[in-house]
């Protein structure tokens, strides 16, 4: 097995950071050009949200198919055919003249973007020694972060000098680097062992996840999370490119980097963890999340920045402990239940812009907030009721 710190451990962890970094900038890309593609293809706000919501959708579901394929066939060779797949449609989208056409090429590459988030830690797990895996997971954590601020930087920078195509292109060029790095850097298999692709037990295992109250309610705190706080992001890059702020889209993108401290958000989750207990460490999560919510609601564009940053803190320390949550009250097919996590994640981000719209269409971003608000009393409730359930 592949040994913490041993040349081909660092040479599979970086193949695995570089990927997860490719795939999360390709699912961010947009985020920061959505009034672009407003203006451009005379699109409403919620319909250039499409772009990144048919993307996440996508993904989530993708992960309930990529799995239980590499356990027939094999990780390193579908990471590697859906990464080019991103790739290419990366290239295409550049090219694209009408929405539709950006709207079916956007939900294609999302469905390939699943491929590397759905095995990478299967594959650490088939290959890697236990204290290996341990560091390789935290760095590979890193890489989706740094993924989805890179690719909001590229959109917002790029995007702002040459264009929403310039866009696409840069980041299908940066795209097969990381392909061809990600071929070259990563060890072949040595352990994998075929099992039969049996959808049934597949079917079975997450039936009896979904009917566990204890991972339900985790999967509807960490999903619903999301549909809020990811879609805050699409919101308020419409007010901050209108006046009185006429913010252009690289400064848009740079309002990505508050992500910085749900890193550190999620890095001291586990140390506080192992005092109070994970219930309750949710719920402070989330009252924090209403915290920064409510901050976002001054007109001073620093406090809205200041608001974001407490956003994305609490968040991602709820988001942290909820998914911790889920391995640990698993009693079997541990990997679906982790599985259907995300899958409530990423079909949250997708699903919140169409809630948030009306309420951003009658009140803008206040508006937003009330939302917010109401959905985060919600999760709140989950979070106090495992609580109960706990302590019962």
């Amino acid at each position: 097995m592949i040994e913490a710190n041993s040349r081909e451990y660092w040479r599979a962890t970086a193949a695995l950071c570089l990927g997860s970094f490719m795939i999360f900038a390709n699912v961010y890309l947009t985020q920061p050009l959505l009034p672009t593609l407003a203006r451009e293809f005379g699109v409403s706000a919620l319909e250039s949200s499409w772009t990144f919501t048919i993307t996440t959708a996508m993904l989530g579901l993708s992960l309930l198919i990529y799995g239980g394929l590499s356990d027939a066939l094999g990780r390193r060779g579908i990471m590697i055919i859906t990464l080019a797949g991103v790739m290419v449609c990366g290239f295409a989208l550049s090219f694209v003249e009408g929405y539709n056409q950006l709207l079916l090429l956007r939900g294609l590459q999302g469905l390939l973007l699943g491929g590397l988030p759905a095995i990478a830690i299967a594959y650490m797990n088939d290959e890697f020694t236990p204290r290996a895996l341990s560091l390789a997971v935290g760095l590979y954590i890193g890489g989706n972060t740094l993924g989805g601020i890179g690719g909001r930087l590229i959109g917002g920078f790029v995007g702002e000098y040459l264009g929403w195509q310039g866009a696409f292109l840069v980041m299908g060029g940066i795209s097969l680097l990381c392909v061809l790095a990600f071929i070259y850097l990563l060890p072949r298999s040595k352990r994998f062992e075929s099992r039969p692709l049996r959808v049934g037990v597949i079917v079975k295992a997450m039936g009896a996840h979904l009917s566990n109250p204890m991972l339900l309610s985790a999967y509807i705190i960490g999903g619903l999370n999301f549909f809020i706080f990811i879609n805050q992001y699409s919101y308020i890059t419409f007010v901050l490119a209108d006046a009185p702020y006429n913010l252009p889209a690289s400064f848009l993108g740079m309002l990505f980097l508050t992500y910085l401290t749900g890193t550190f958000g999620s890095a001291i989750s586990g140390k506080v963890s192992d005092f109070l207990p994970q219930p309750r460490a949710m719920s402070l999560g989330i009252v924090i999340l209403m915290i920064g919510s409510c901050v976002t609601l001054s007109e001073s564009i620093v406090m809205i920045i200041i608001g974001f940053l407490i956003n994305s803190f609490g968040f991602f320390f709820c988001h942290s402990t909820a998914s911790s949550w889920v391995s640990k009250q698993a009693t079997h097919a541990k990997a679906s239940a982790s599985s259907l996590y995300l899958v409530f994640y990423y079909v949250g981000a997708s699903l919140g812009g169409f809630y948030l719209q009306p309420f951003w269409k009658q009140w803008h971003w206040p508006g937003v907030i009330l939302g917010s608000l109401i959905i985060l009393v919600v999760t709140l409730s989950y979070s106090l009721r495992l609580e109960k359930r706990r302590i019962a």
